[in-house]
Protein backbone atom coordinates (compact mmCIF):
# COMPACT_ATOMS: atom_id res chain seq x y z
CA UNK A 1 0.00 0.00 0.00
CA UNK A 2 1.82 3.44 -0.94
CA UNK A 3 2.05 5.86 1.62
CA UNK A 4 0.00 8.72 1.95
CA UNK A 5 2.38 10.29 4.98
CA UNK A 6 3.35 13.70 3.76
CA UNK A 7 6.65 15.18 5.17
CA UNK A 8 6.50 18.18 7.00
CA UNK A 9 9.44 20.99 6.23
CA UNK A 10 10.14 23.56 8.28
CA UNK A 11 12.38 26.61 6.90
CA UNK A 12 13.86 28.90 9.96
CA UNK A 13 14.58 32.16 8.52
CA UNK A 14 14.69 35.84 8.54
CA UNK A 15 14.26 38.94 7.14
CA UNK A 16 16.65 40.54 4.83
CA UNK A 17 18.87 36.94 4.62
CA UNK A 18 18.99 36.57 0.69
CA UNK A 19 20.15 32.74 1.08
CA UNK A 20 16.49 32.33 3.27
CA UNK A 21 15.12 34.00 0.04
CA UNK A 22 16.62 31.78 -2.50
CA UNK A 23 15.50 28.81 -0.56
CA UNK A 24 12.09 29.70 0.40
CA UNK A 25 11.81 30.17 -3.56
CA UNK A 26 13.14 26.68 -4.54
CA UNK A 27 10.87 24.94 -1.77
CA UNK A 28 7.64 26.73 -3.33
CA UNK A 29 8.71 25.41 -6.71
CA UNK A 30 9.27 22.06 -5.36
CA UNK A 31 6.30 21.56 -3.35
CA UNK A 32 4.12 20.80 -5.99
CA UNK A 33 6.23 18.30 -7.23
CA UNK A 34 6.92 16.49 -3.80
CA UNK A 35 3.96 16.92 -1.98
CA UNK A 36 5.28 18.16 1.43
CA UNK A 37 3.84 20.43 3.76
CA UNK A 38 6.01 23.91 4.35
CA UNK A 39 5.76 25.83 7.46
CA UNK A 40 7.72 28.55 7.78
CA UNK A 41 9.26 30.57 10.86
CA UNK A 42 10.64 33.57 10.85
CA UNK A 43 13.42 33.97 13.75
CA UNK A 44 13.50 37.78 14.24
CA UNK A 45 12.40 39.18 17.70
CA UNK A 46 12.49 35.91 19.38
CA UNK A 47 15.78 35.39 21.25
CA UNK A 48 15.02 31.59 22.00
CA UNK A 49 15.49 31.45 18.29
CA UNK A 50 17.74 33.48 17.20
CA UNK A 51 20.11 31.99 19.41
CA UNK A 52 19.34 28.35 18.12
CA UNK A 53 19.58 29.49 14.36
CA UNK A 54 20.50 32.90 13.60
CA UNK A 55 24.37 31.35 12.65
CA UNK A 56 22.90 28.86 10.81
CA UNK A 57 20.01 30.22 8.77
CA UNK A 58 18.51 29.18 6.40
CA UNK A 59 17.68 25.21 8.44
CA UNK A 60 15.86 23.03 6.58
CA UNK A 61 14.30 20.94 8.74
CA UNK A 62 12.06 17.70 7.47
CA UNK A 63 9.62 15.92 9.86
CA UNK A 64 11.80 17.31 12.68
CA UNK A 65 15.16 16.55 11.87
CA UNK A 66 17.79 19.06 10.33
CA UNK A 67 18.48 18.28 6.63
CA UNK A 68 19.99 21.34 5.49
CA UNK A 69 21.82 25.05 6.15
CA UNK A 70 22.50 28.06 4.48
CA UNK A 71 21.64 26.11 0.52
CA UNK A 72 19.35 23.68 -0.19
CA UNK A 73 20.65 21.02 -3.37
CA UNK A 74 17.05 19.94 -4.79
CA UNK A 75 18.66 16.44 -5.55
CA UNK A 76 19.42 15.60 -2.20
CA UNK A 77 16.38 17.24 -0.90
CA UNK A 78 14.41 14.99 -3.09
CA UNK A 79 15.80 11.79 -1.80
CA UNK A 80 15.27 13.03 2.07
CA UNK A 81 11.84 14.14 0.97
CA UNK A 82 11.20 10.12 -0.49
CA UNK A 83 13.59 9.00 2.47
CA UNK A 84 10.72 10.61 5.25
CA UNK A 85 7.88 9.49 2.94
CA UNK A 86 8.80 6.05 2.41
CA UNK A 87 9.74 5.83 6.70
CA UNK A 88 5.82 6.87 7.97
Amino acid sequence: MASTHRPSVVVYHADGCHLCERVLAQLHELQEELRFDLRTVDIGGNEALEAQYREWIPVIEIDGRRRFTYHLQPDAFRRAVAQATAQS
